[in-house]
């Protein structure tokens, strides 16, 4: 019979890194495009971003757990939206401090550092809203089939 134990933390771990990563390469590409009308559809994306993207996202779940019973859904997106913008501002200081900072975010009117910028507050809201509606409920629903 199939394992009825969710998926281990290294599968969610990866689920959410391959899912952060391409959702950042499509709105690179996509946005992008509303600048300049470039048909090539250019993501860009990082090999740090697969970790801040796997641990960020491991945290709106943990922070789900937690909360799902204690805090209307609202409430609860706004977390998750500042738990994101610490984990990029965090991460991006110590990744600048090392000279590997794949962003810079200097010339939004709204930055803090370079390192975040509210210009994007209401992606990385509807983000974390997808996040936890789709992404999160159904990776802790997946179960791994022990076929011998």
């Amino acid at each position: 019979m199939g394992s009825v134990e969710p998926l281990g933390l290294l599968f969610r771990l990866y689920i959410y890194s391959i899912h952060g990563d391409v959702c950042e390469v499509l709105f690179t590409a996509f946005f992008d495009f509303a600048i300049s009308s470039d048909w090539r559809f250019r993501g860009v994306s990082s090999v740090w971003a697969l970790f801040i993207y796997g641990l960020a996202m491991l945290g709106v779940e943990h922070l789900y757990l937690l909360l799902r019973f204690h805090c209307n859904f609202l409430l609860r997106a706004f977390l998750y939206t500042f738990w994101v913008y610490f984990c990029e501002f965090s991460f991006g200081w110590i990744l600048k401090r090392l000279k590997a900072c794949p962003w810079d975010y200097s010339h939004y009117r709204y930055n803090f550092k370079g390192l975040v910028t509210l210009e994007y507050a209401p992606f990385w809201l509807l983000g974390s809203v997808i996040l936890e509606k789709y992404i999160i409920w159904y990776t802790l629903h997946l179960r791994l089939d022990e076929e011998k």
